[in-house]
């Protein structure tokens, strides 16, 4: 048996969460909470122009967090609902069955991504796919009523992190790591898995890849798989 850590965005769901989330907000928002994403997203922009990718991740995910303040999780469910409406012929059916191959040898299966838990947890029901998540979450007060607020933005190393805690947490540590994910920000997972496997690599990705000796899948060559 194995684990095995899938991304979400680019990997298992082909689309960006990130635009998917600004669509639904045109469709859904209020005045009040639209300018609460546009004013996050300037701020996560001169984030991510001074700091990095990181940063604007981390800031966009901040102000979209504070349009979901007082709800609660039924009425989130409501809106994560929409998100894969939207989303849902961005669907990687072909990585889904791949999934399915693995669950039936038997084999743990963690969806790992920056996404929030709760849009996630709706993604991979609407999938019919059992799985563990690792994700952002939002955070609720003890009335289950959304704060605002979310924890660490699960990317880059925080996914190594995430995936050697839930090892020793499940008593798992001999098992072998799989790793499906499709961006250089997934190197720290990459390197960190005995079987490293590039989804639908981009030029730069499919160059690392081959330098590394790495699957690409869909299969563009012998794999262990067979």
């Amino acid at each position: 048996m194995a684990v095995v850590a899938v991304d979400f965005d680019g990997t298992l769901f082909l689309g960006n969460s990130f635009k998917v989330m600004i669509e639904a907000g045109k469709k859904e928002f209020k005045v009040k909470e639209w300018s609460t994403v546009t004013g996050g997203l300037t701020m996560a922009c001169a984030s991510g122009l001074s700091k990095g990718k990181n940063a604007f991740r981390m800031q966009f995910f901040k102000a979209f967090a504070k349009t979901f303040k007082g709800k609660t999780k039924e009425e989130l469910d409501f809106f994560f609902n929409k998100l894969v409406d939207i989303g849902e012929k961005n669907i990687n059916h072909r990585l889904v069955e791949r999934i399915r191959e693995h669950q039936e040898k038997g084999d743990t299966i963690i969806v790992l991504s920056g996404a929030f838990h709760p849009f996630l947890e709706v993604f991979l029901k609407r999938v019919d796919l059992p799985v563990h998540i690792i994700s952002t979450e939002l955070m609720f007060y003890p009335n289950g009523i959304c704060s605002g607020e979310i924890g660490t933005v699960v990317n880059g190393h925080e996914k190594v992190k995430r995936v050697e805690e839930f090892l020793f947490q499940h008593c798992l540590g001999a098992e072998e790591v799989w790793a499906y994910a499709d961006s250089k920000s997934d190197m720290p997972l990459f390197r960190f898995a005995e079987h490293p496997i590039v989804v639908n690599p981009d030029k730069e990705m499919k160059k690392l890849a081959d330098e590394n000796d790495w699957e690409i899948f869909p299969e563009e060559r012998g794999c262990p798989w067979s």
